[in-house]
């Protein structure tokens, strides 16, 4: 089990690093696979989508992605016609949102024993795989990810989701590392993304700068060595700086929802498919 001290910890900050859940060669594997990904990947067999989080989307590859490996582009990376202005592999924001299930090595890592044990410590009961990404934060052209809560984006009824964030490269203040206000999560949900009423693209309750007007620079760095896990509770407030570095910062996350006696928002943007309900994470095999 997750440990006393280290639940405490969690509970009174909202997040808690755990450095070494990774071992380099763990670390090696799931770059090496990413990598393999991106260059079986044809642009032209996917929409070139800018990914943004915090902007209105209407686009059906990102609502439509929840089931599959999609692929989400910098900014900095298309040009005004949608063509890319780099190659491939320094043009992605992030690859979404089924690597947890569809890919063996993301599969492998997300049901380690270490995950199990600190659902397990948090008092999950049966806890639901929701979502997985690879961010690239890449060098140069990284965009910011501005202040939020990922309750915003995933909500349960009763709230309880976590999410793991791990590192595959040293994240740094220059190269754009995690920054948190601990206890912020004993704060209210300032707003949630929802689905619009015609089930197209989504729309902010509030204002999503809300979150950053209420916290100014309260925000506390994690830099971290590749292979530390982060956990982070779905109202800790955090946030991570453009990437204005030569040095990317790679990460895979993923998070994980209660689904006994919780009920699954409608209204979220993401949501089971028949082709792939979330799946248990206790019902896995501990790696």
């Amino acid at each position: 089990m997750a440990t006393a001290e280290e639940i405490a910890k969690f509970d009174r900050d909202g997040y808690l690093i755990l450095d070494g859940f990774l071992s380099q060669k763990e670390v090696d594997t799931l770059r090496n696979q990413c990598r393999q990904i991106v260059e079986d990947m044809d642009p032209k067999q996917h929409a070139i989508t800018v990914f943004s989080p915090h902007h209105r989307t209407d686009n059906d590859y990102f609502m439509n992605s929840g089931d599959n490996i999609s692929f989400f582009f910098e900014a900095g990376a298309v040009n005004d016609k949608g063509e890319l202005l780099v190659e491939k592999h320094k043009s992605l924001n992030k690859i979404g949102h089924a690597l947890h299930e569809l890919d063996p090595e993301f599969k492998r890592v997300t049901y380690k024993k270490k995950i199990h044990d600190i659902c397990r410590g948090l008092s999950f009961k049966k806890p639901v795989i929701v979502q997985s990404m690879y961010i690239f934060k890449q060098p140069g052209i990284g965009g910011i990810v501005t202040p939020h809560q990922d309750a915003t984006f995933l909500h349960t009824d009763p709230l309880k989701l976590t999410g793991f964030w791990i590192a595959l490269e040293d994240c740094t203040l220059k190269n754009g590392c995690l920054q948190f206000v601990p206890g912020s999560h004993k704060d209210e949900l300032v707003t949630q993304m929802v689905r619009n009423d015609d089930g197209k693209g989504v729309h902010f309750i509030k204002p999503a700068d809300l979150v950053k007007e209420k916290y100014g620079d309260r925000f506390i760095p994690a830099e971290v060595k590749a292979g530390t896990l982060v956990v982070i509770d779905a109202k800790s407030v955090h946030m991570s700086e453009p990437n204005k570095s030569e040095k990317s910062r790679h990460i895979y996350t993923f998070h994980i929802a209660e689904s006994q006696d919780t009920v699954w928002s409608k209204r979220n943007w993401l949501q089971p498919t028949e082709a792939l309900p979330f799946p248990e994470l206790y019902a896995g095999k501990e790696q």
